[in-house]
């Protein structure tokens, strides 16, 4: 048997060769890719369930930043243009809350299938501004015949009304304690009152 005196300067190029190729498709993997070139290759490839990829409109909220619900102030040919946003806020019942879809973005660094900003459904109108349903209640009862009730709430004329009159010689103070644990005295903005969590 002949033996070669030059095998081990083949075996030194076929393990250059070899250390070029898994370099080469280590920067191939590896490499940053640009946010637009993702969304390119994202469009071009054909969804696949048991991927690796989750599709972004299915991602969690925790992935997602998403702008406020659109407030089209009644303006019901607006809303009609746009296909989204909210005609009314605010609802005391479920039912009575409008839901609307607004724009979601996936946060930088999230991998997904699709594109990286869409419609994401089911918000609800509503907005809070500070108004805590217990401290107007307490307000309400205690300072409730100099008007302060009404002043935190925003009625404003109403709120001198009512600190002029002392309460309406006390019935006035009685009335707002009752509409308020009903539930007809509210903000004057129609913000939902805030949630204790």
């Amino acid at each position: 048997m002949f033996v070669s005196v030059d095998w081990p300067k083949r075996l030194n190029q076929r393990l250059l060769l070899f250390s070029v190729i898994i370099i080469t498709s280590h920067f191939q993997f590896c490499s940053p890719v640009s946010q637009n070139s993702t969304n390119q290759q994202n469009s071009e490839m054909k969804f696949r369930p048991l991927g690796p990829l989750v599709r972004c409109d299915y991602l969690d909220m925790d992935f997602l930043e998403c702008e406020k619900p659109m407030d089209h102030k009644g303006n019901i040919t607006s809303k009609k243009l746009l296909g989204h946003g909210c005609l009314k806020f605010g609802g005391e019942n479920y039912e009575d809350v409008e839901h609307t879809s607004v724009f979601c973005a996936v946060l930088p660094g999230v991998e997904c299938f699709g594109s990286k900003t869409f419609l994401k459904e089911g918000f609800p109108c509503v907005k809070y501004t500070g108004h805590y349903f217990l401290s107007t209640l307490l307000f309400s009862i205690f300072l409730g015949f100099l008007g302060i009730d009404r002043f935190c709430l925003g009625h404003t004329g109403t709120g001198v009304g009512k600190l002029l009159t002392l309460g309406g010689a006390g019935i006035w103070w009685i009335v707002d304690i009752v509409l308020l644990i009903k539930g007809y005295l509210t903000p004057a903005d129609g913000s939902n009152w805030m949630r204790y969590v």
